[in-house]
């Protein structure tokens, strides 16, 4: 399966969120959407992706953006996750990992010679008219948070 391009529409997903309820996507249509995907809850990397992603939230909804980390952890590692760390940002659960196909971020990942399947860790920029405008693959976090928001201001 070929990877998500810019100028595609973004695959529609219906996820639990964390703190109770779901999110939609296609409810957010007319504001742009950061959706970033990370592979676990607690972990040194995406602690600091959703810290900065945190940070810089007032920054984000300024611009009428919404920013969105979606992981295959369930709403109650969701909940801790934010609870310790003081979080911000909306976090979904893709438990069955549907939306995580469907964006091709399913990787096979190499870590010391051992050949695993995992997440990548990768950030969309989907437009106020629902269409992919930017996309961010194996991800390094330091200065991402701050690459994206300058991304949303040249929206």
């Amino acid at each position: 399966m070929a990877d998500l391009d810019v100028g595609e529409l973004a695959p529609q997903f219906e996820l639990p969120r964390d703190g109770g309820g779901s999110l939609n996507l296609a409810a957010l249509l007319g504001k742009p959407v950061v959706l970033y995907f990370y592979p676990q809850d607690d972990t040194t990397g995406c602690t600091n992706e959703a810290i900065g992603f945190s940070q810089l939230k007032p920054e984000f909804e300024k611009l009428g953006a919404v920013v969105i980390g979606l992981s295959p952890d369930s709403v109650g590692k969701h909940d801790k996750f934010k609870s310790k760390y003081g979080l911000t940002v909306d976090l979904v659960a893709d438990e069955e990992r549907k939306v995580i196909e469907a964006y091709r971020l399913w990787v096979e990942k190499k870590l010391y010679g051992r050949r695993y399947m995992g997440v990548e860790r990768a950030t969309f920029l989907i437009g106020s008219d629902g269409r992919i405008a930017r996309i961010w693959r194996n991800v390094r976090v330091k200065g991402h948070a701050e690459a994206v928001l300058e991304a949303v201001r040249a929206l």
